[in-house]
């Protein structure tokens, strides 16, 4: 037996070197889960979850005591550009703030990029995830440039991060597919050469037909391959601004439910309560899935506005009301659109509380969802989740519950892939010295130590 020192006090690590080969190579004690259950045991075996119950009759290799502590299955980030990530100031900052100057300086810095560049700083971006318990990832990346450097070097960085995380990638014609000469060729290329899901921006094509027509082709080109779509998708706060009707319609038209995203949505925002009225049941029975990205929106969105200020996220509470699935995703971090972030997908869901007054405690959840169990569900990612016969991808946070956890933006204690710690991290803790005061604090309410 070795005791391991953890949190101010002590974690009991089992270990059985001599003894008959135990049931399980490793069990989580006394754990707390998303759902609101408490005290469980979680054994894993071969990397795949074999029990999950109350008091676990079983020896293992290893244990780990959560104490009452949240575990998670790990965070899914349902939108992101990992082409751009870690690149801000190059080739200079955003002074504006605004979508637009970011494509600009994105265009700007294309034909300076080298795939050893955007290789190194998407590793450099993945390390940062997987401390943070971020295992899946889908990167939109740019097909827009013809030597299709960032594909390249992204098909290389999925390959060597396949071992630790999820990594899909979307065909994005960020210069838009009819308003780029070669942007239907380069994302055909793209496809053929191993990118997972077909993406779209019909709001930046020329005219609103463009970017319709735009749709209709994006779409029956991920129906004739077997694809999925992923579309940025009214990224705008232009109220007629309404391809997600468009890609509801084509999604119906070619019996693609399940399999296609509309991105941002933000124009949503600005739209008429009578218009939304009927557009939210018309994505719901397409079977479109949502992805608000609310450190983005919040940041990007009503940059013409003075006062009154739009919010810029799209209707989250009213989507997931219609029965609509609704993820989060970071989308930019330290780039041409955003100079915050860091692979945090509780700030993200902190962050899309706010933005939509989901303050409630049933709306908690439903963002700790968000960047869980709703973006897994989107990415169609396989054995996700806590249940017998999952994959044993788990999170260790120094947090009672999901509300804890957002509030706190916990820390990982431990990050588990295939039932192996990948990383870990030391509790949080500040040590005081205050008279009649305890000694230490947690920041968990009701966990002073």
């Amino acid at each position: 037996m070795q005791a391991a020192a953890h949190d101010g006090g002590y974690v009991l690590v089992f270990c059985f070197p001599h003894a008959t080969k135990p049931a399980m190579d490793l069990i989580l004690r006394h754990a707390n889960l998303p759902d609101g259950r408490r005290d469980i045991d979680i054994g894993i075996r071969d990397g795949r979850i074999v029990a999950v119950e109350t008091a676990l009759a079983a020896t293992a290799a290893e244990e780990i005591d959560a104490s009452g502590r949240l575990v998670s299955p790990p965070f899914v980030d349902a939108h992101f550009h990992l082409d751009s990530a870690l690149s801000l100031g190059l080739p200079r900052l955003n002074r504006s703030g605004t979508l637009l100057e970011g494509i600009a300086l994105w265009g700007e810095l294309k034909p300076d990029l080298t795939r050893e560049a955007i290789a190194r700083r998407a590793l450099d971006y993945c390390d940062m995830a997987v401390a943070q318990g971020l295992l899946a990832i889908r990167s939109h990346v740019d097909i827009c440039d013809d030597r299709l450097l960032a594909v390249d070097a992204l098909l290389e960085v999925r390959r060597q991060v396949a071992p630790y995380l999820d990594l899909q990638l979307v065909a994005f014609p960020q210069d838009g597919l009819l308003r780029s000469a070669t942007a239907q060729d380069n994302l055909a290329r793209a496809l053929d050469r191993g990118v997972d899901v077909v993406g779209g921006i019909p709001h930046f094509e020329r005219t609103m037909a463009d970017g319709a027509e735009s749709v209709r082709i994006l779409c029956e080109l991920a129906a004739a391959r077997g694809l999925l779509v992923d579309m940025h998708c009214d990224e705008s706060d232009d109220p007629h601004s309404r391809h997600i009707e468009t890609l509801a319609a084509q999604s119906q038209r070619l019996g693609l439910h399940g399999r296609v995203a509309g991105s941002h949505l933000t124009s949503m925002h600005s739209m008429d309560n009578y218009y939304v009225s009927k557009l939210l049941p018309l994505i719901a029975e397409s079977g479109v899935a949502a992805i608000a990205n609310p450190l983005i929106n919040i940041t990007l969105q009503g940059r013409h506005d003075t006062y009154p200020k739009r919010r810029g996220m799209t209707r989250v509470p009213e989507l997931l009301a219609a029965g609509v699935d609704v993820a989060f995703g970071h989308d930019c971090v330290m780039d041409p659109w955003y100079s915050f972030g860091s692979a945090d997908m509780l700030e993200v869901a902190h962050m899309g509380i706010h933005v939509a007054q989901m303050t409630s405690q049933e709306a908690i959840r439903q963002a700790f969802d968000a960047v869980t169990t709703n973006a897994a569900r989107i990415l169609h990612l396989d054995g996700y989740g806590l249940a017998v016969g999952c994959r044993a991808n788990l999170v260790v946070l120094q947090a009672a519950d999901p509300f804890e956890a957002i509030r706190l933006k916990a820390t990982r204690l431990y990050v588990l892939r295939g039932g192996r710690v990948i990383a870990r991290s030391p509790a949080r803790l500040s040590e005081l010295d205050l008279p009649g005061r305890p000694a230490r604090v947690t920041l968990q309410s009701g966990h002073g130590a």
